[in-house]
């Protein structure tokens, strides 16, 4: 056969290529396995044995691997396999745009400002487009004209491109491009960040025109230290403090306040606010020394608008910070200080840190030794003129680290920040300072935390749904199709191998959705070889040999294989593009592996099958038991759709009424909220837990928050979802939220639990094994996405079918079917929300499955399209509902063995792939069952019926003409 040299040729180099980027990943596993042996489960020893193997190099000539480089470049592994923490960072525009208007006190920016907060918790769009539409707004309400070059608003010189008559479009263009700039100096600052934490393998990636940050940190153990990691600014600030004297009147004040209206506050009337404050405890510049379970109740207080409205003028602009840990002796404590503030709340010291480094103190207690840059410096030594003799406060993110009495004037920009820390804590706060500031705060609006125990049972869990559903690939394929089975099965292993190895060489992450689209791939990979044996049995029955029958299977097949899988990678890039985080891994291995497919099954199969046929050996295409299988059937599918209508408008009908009226049940990702996996020692009623965190979870207007409790896969793994607090984003108030979380589940943990133990549920048998937090701005994007992924990609596929068969009429009908198919798993997933023993939750995992079973059933409509296509320049003497029913039976073989082995290769991944993966692998068994019946049923006959209302048999030799115009073009 042409091109056999080349074919074989791109395969050896592409064959190199891939053990090349293999091998890292195969020697930093030996090494690691030989370390796992040696130190029989130590981990200490463990670690030992690791230095002492990694010295150890394996010379093979074209490549010299040792350890450290090996782990460095092998393939990445999802959290969901290694465990670790999944970010989505978001930049506080709000504070950008307060520096870039330099702090402006406007009464019409900040009512811009304010309306804009509002507007972002429900909006999908960008913070500062919704900015500019409120600043408009509010402009015209007020009638001020303010133009956004004022120099109140952006004409200032921290944006010295603006002049006075720049035009508001060409301003609203620069602060873009500003805040654009701005979210690229945070990544670069976060990146270095976590590089200094020293993290395996991190991902850190830029999420254009959002101010958003995706960070993925594999093997990481220690999530609070992370989270506050990547969410200080490091923006240090230095503060005049007010002290005791000055604030008691307030509190005095407040104190009468609560007793009269402390109802409207969210607390008791008879709550002693003065004994909660223990003033006469103070031994430091702060205003209070609070027990630290009175802190939420203290800020619930002061942080009400009717407590800021007593506030008298001299502390109007007052903000109250608490200190960053205890105090030595006062450990049960925690110390409140008044910050002297103004109007626009900036600091009189606000400047970026030149150097940091941990020293020691005359007591020998670990502090911070810092320099300022030569703006921090100046400011620093006119603030401690004016205060000698009195308290300033360092602050960094709104946490007073320390407050001392200025003693003498400080000229060099040198100093000290002590604070009670840890070597670990001064580290930490060494590599922020020392990694640079970002240019505003950030928060965390999405998270996803997997506990390295799950990590492994998802790879255990994978992997055995990649052994089995590759036998039944097997044993099927070799079953049905003989000798010519085994090279099916050889191709799709070397197509295997070479998907495995161009993901590590662009640098994917495989997920545990990433293993599902493995073996989905190649289960998709065989529809291609039987396409191609189906069509060379054909021509076997025809009466041609062997060799002429394996060429017209060859030939006839590769436009209908071209077509669905097009159709399938259009499929793919839609996913990639709208989906995130493991989402994008499925995509990304689901690309891959269909343009893998085309060329091992394709191509490669080719070379192979001929090189044999070439040497005069025969190469069978059936067994005894399915040589006559599907030969010579013929149903009247056409005859029959008027019934088929009936049905599906019957299931269509009952899909949609149970959606309008009893919905959906929709995940964390969909609603926002917090969602924890909680692993017991013990089997646990789901309705008990319940009962208990219900209790937990009051608001502070003491509504209850939703809670919802579900058994998790095993009888001793709850799921938990609440929305208590989705709308703070800090890590306080997740470390609150988990203590809640603790506290209720308490009486289901063993007697000596604690909340540490049950955060990291590594070493233990009990605790959180994985959680997801998804901020309401977050699932609105989400939402939206998945929306435009399932339009774009049903205008794609009716764009790509109308350009390669000429006719409206057969994307039409496509479309109508993948539709019908898209209604009815949406349907199920209404109706049995409630009934199925595992998760029923419409969230992203979902819109893939629904995007991938569109992608499947237009492969198999494409086929047939593809028949009748050939019939109409073949059979020119059919009818029109001949020439659909010949084409659909003449397939059945096709589209029987494919559906059929990637129902049952599905059903395993849904049998033994993890509580993770059923609900996803459901909606792809239900997409299998009715996209075949759709192909059949809806779109051939929707086709049928449009085309003969064009005029029938006239339609019929127009459209033969039409193609067979094509053909020649071609």
């Amino acid at each position: 056969m042409q091109g056999k040299g080349f074919i074989t040729l791109i395969a050896v180099i592409l064959g190199l290529i891939c053990i090349n980027e293999l091998l890292p990943t195969w020697y930093s596993g030996k090494i690691e396995r030989q370390a796992t042996e040696l130190s029989a489960g130590d981990p200490v020893k463990y670690q030992k044995e690791i230095e002492r193997l990694s010295k150890d190099t394996l010379d093979l000539g074209f490549n010299k691997l040792y350890y450290t480089k090996a782990k460095e470049k092998e393939m990445k592994l999802g959290l969901d396999l290694k465990g670790g923490i999944n970010v989505l960072l978001e930049i506080n525009q709000r504070d950008l745009i307060n520096n870039l208007t330099n702090y402006s006190e406007n009464p019409v920016l900040i009512e811009a400002l304010n309306r804009t907060d509002e507007v972002q918790k429900k909006s999908t769009g960008s913070y500062i487009d919704n900015f500019f539409v409120q600043f408009d707004e509010v402009n015209k309400e007020k009638n001020t004209n303010l133009k956004l070059a004022d120099p109140e608003i952006f004409g200032n010189p921290n944006l010295s491109e603006i002049r006075f008559n720049t035009s508001d479009e060409e301003v609203k263009r620069i602060v873009k491009n500003r805040i654009e700039l701005s979210t690229g100096t945070a990544y670069e600052v976060i990146r270095t960040r976590i590089d200094k934490m020293g993290v395996t393998q991190p991902n850190v990636q830029r999420v254009p025109g959002t101010g958003r940050i995706s960070v993925e940190m594999p093997g990481v153990k220690d999530i609070d230290r992370v989270k506050k990691m990547l969410q200080t600014s490091a923006k240090l600030q230095f503060w005049e403090v007010q002290q005791a004297p000055e604030i008691f009147p307030y509190f005095e004040q407040l104190s009468t306040v609560i007793s009269l209206k402390g109802d409207s506050i969210g607390v008791a009337k008879n709550t002693d606010f003065l004994k909660l404050l223990q003033i006469n405890t103070l031994a430091t510049t702060g205003v209070a020394n609070v027990k630290l379970s009175d802190t939420a109740t203290v800020n619930k207080i002061l942080n009400h608008p009717i407590a800021k409205n007593a506030r008298p003028a001299n502390i109007k602009h007052t903000q109250f910070m608490w200190g960053y840990k205890p105090d030595v002796g006062n450990e049960g404590n925690l110390v409140l200080y008044a910050i002297r503030g103004n109007a626009s709340q900036k600091a009189p010291v606000d400047g970026a840190v030149e150097s940091a480094n941990i020293s020691y103190d005359q007591l020998g207690r670990v502090v911070v030794d810092m320099q300022m840059d030569s703006k921090g410096a100046k400011d620093w030594k006119t603030m401690t003129e004016k205060n000698v003799g009195k308290p300033v406060a360092v602050s960094l993110d709104n946490v007073v680290y320390t407050a001392p009495n200025v003693n003498e004037a400080i000229p060099s920009g040198r100093t000290q920040i002590s604070g009670n820390f840890s070597q670990e804590e001064a580290q930490d706060l060494v590599n922020v300072l020392g990694a640079g500031k970002l240019p505003a705060g950030a928060k965390i609006v999405q998270a996803e935390v997997v506990g390295p125990s799950l990590g492994a049972e998802s790879i255990e869990s994978g992997m055995w749904s990649f052994v089995i559903a590759f036998l039944i690939i097997v044993v099927y394929l070799i079953f049905y199709y003989g000798g010519a089975g085994i090279y099916a099965v050889i191709a799709m292993l070397i197509n295997l191998f070479f998907l495995m190895g161009i993901m590590d060489s662009v640098d994917a992450t495989l997920t545990l959705p990433g293993i599902a689209g493995v073996v989905l791939s190649m289960a998709m990979a065989i529809d291609a070889n039987v396409i191609v044996y189906e069509r060379t049995k054909e021509e076997l029955f025809l009466g041609k040999n062997i060799k002429e029958a394996y060429k017209e299977g060859f030939n006839f097949s590769l436009s209908a294989i071209i077509d669905g899988n097009i159709t399938s990678l259009l499929t793919a890039i839609v996913l990639y593009v709208f989906g995130t985080g493991p989402i994008k891994g499925f995509a990304v291995t689901l690309g891959i592996g269909i343009v893998m497919s085309m060329f091992t099954c394709v191509l490669l199969t080719r070379v192979m099958i001929f090189s044999r046929l070439e040497k005069g050996k025969g190469l069978s295409v059936w067994t005894p038991l399915t040589k006559n299988l599907f030969r010579n059937t013929w149903i009247d599918f056409i005859g029959k759709r008027k019934y088929a209508y009936i049905i599906s408008a019957v299931i269509t009908l009952v899909s949609l009424g149970s959606i309008f009226t009893q919905g959906f049940k929709f995940g964390v990702d969909f609603n926002g909220g917090r969602s924890y996996v909680v692993r017991f020692d013990q089997s646990v009623q789901s309705a008990k837990a319940d009962e208990s965190l219900q209790k937990m979870f009051v608001n502070k207007d003491g509504d209850q928050s939703a809670v919802d409790v579900k058994t998790f896969g095993s009888d001793n793994q709850l799921k938990v979802t609440t929305d208590y607090k989705i709308d703070e984003e800090s890590v306080e108030a997740d470390m609150e939220v988990e203590q809640k979380l603790f506290e209720g589940l308490k009486p289901f943990l063993p007697k000596d639990a604690t909340i540490d133990s049950f955060k990291s549920s590594g070493d233990e048998a009990y605790g959180i094994i994985s959680s997801v937090k998804v901020g309401p701005t977050v699932a609105d994007d989400i939402k939206t996405g998945g929306a435009f992924a399932l339009i774009i990609s049903l205008v794609g596929i009716f764009l790509y079918i109308l350009l390669r068969f000429k006719r409206w009429q057969f994307s039409t009908g496509a479309v109508a079917s993948l539709l019908h198919d898209a209604i009815v798993i949406l349907g199920a997933y209404s109706i049995l929300r409630n009934v199925m023993p595992f998760s029923m939750e419409i969230n992203q995992d979902f819109i893939a499955a629904i995007l991938t079973v569109l992608g499947y059933s237009i492969n198999d409509t494409v086929i047939i399209f593809d028949r009748i296509r050939e019939y109409l320049r073949e059979k020119k003497s059919l009818t029109l509902e001949s020439l659909f029913n010949d084409s659909i039976s003449s397939t059945l073989g096709r589209t029987f063995n494919t559906a059929f082995a990637t129902f049952l290769v599905i059903l395993a991944i849904f049998i033994v792939g993890g509580e993770n993966l059923r609900g996803f692998m459901f909606a792809l068994l239900i997409g299998v069952g009715f996209g075949t019946y759709s192909t059949w049923f809806i779109a051939s006959a929707v086709t049928y019926d449009l085309l003969k209302k064009k005029g029938g048999e006239e339609a019929t030799k127009k459209l033969a003409q039409k193609f067979e115009k094509t053909k020649e073009e071609q």
